[in-house]
């Protein structure tokens, strides 16, 4: 399967906004965010002529699909899906991601970055319903409990990024028993309440060419 290799901060640098790709590195200034807050290659400091209609679209897109890690084949069959349900596409299409196994593991604090969090599915560290799920796309329904396999309950990875998890930063779609590791998905969010700065319109508007 397709796989992004390169380094995940020029994500960051070419939508010149953090994506929190790096876990903790992000809220550190050590962020090239931070320190280089342009596009990387030899022209990220040239001046630039307007960026189209189609180009602001794009830049959505891309910037929506490399913060919660989908490749593009993924992402547009995440918003076909969205887009043979009720309701406004581009709130399903946000609602759909945020209930991907993988992103509700790095919400819950099991994991410092969604990346993180989609290894740690695939390796198989976690139960949903107790029952082993080891796909990252796992669409999560409201009541399902995520919890940390008994063998896994040891890793240091994942005490290290519970320890930064702070009581207050639950989101209010999500309980988590810190003291079980467990977790649960109370029910699909509203999108108001998701923390996404992205305008999922001009998603929709770029798909609809």
């Amino acid at each position: 399967m397709a796989r992004y290799t390169d380094a995940s901060c020029r994500l960051c640098r070419r939508e010149r906004q953090k994506l929190f790709l790096k876990g903790t590195k992000c809220f550190t200034e050590k962020c090239p965010v931070e320190r280089r807050g342009f596009p990387p290659g030899q022209h990220g400091q040239s001046r630039r002529t307007k960026i189209s209609e189609y180009g602001v679209q794009l830049r959505e897109k891309q910037k929506v699909r490399r913060m919660y890690g989908l490749m593009e084949t993924q992402f547009r069959n995440t918003f076909q899906r969205a887009l043979k349900q009720t309701g406004r596409t581009g709130e399903t299409l946000v609602k759909l991601l945020e209930r991907r196994l993988d992103n509700t593991v790095y919400r819950l604090g099991f994991a410092p970055s969604r990346k993180a969090a989609r290894q740690l599915v695939t390796h198989g560290h976690f139960l949903v319903n107790s029952k082993p799920v080891d796909i990252p796309s796992y669409l999560l329904k409201a009541g399902d409990t995520i919890q940390v396999r008994e063998k896994s309950k040891k890793m240091e990875a994942i005490h290290a990024s519970m320890k930064r998890m702070k009581d207050a930063a639950m989101l209010p779609w999500l309980s988590l028993d810190k003291a079980n590791l467990v977790g649960t998905f109370l029910n699909v969010p509203e999108r108001t309440d998701i923390p996404l700065n992205a305008d999922e319109q001009l998603i929709v508007e770029l798909y609809s060419k």
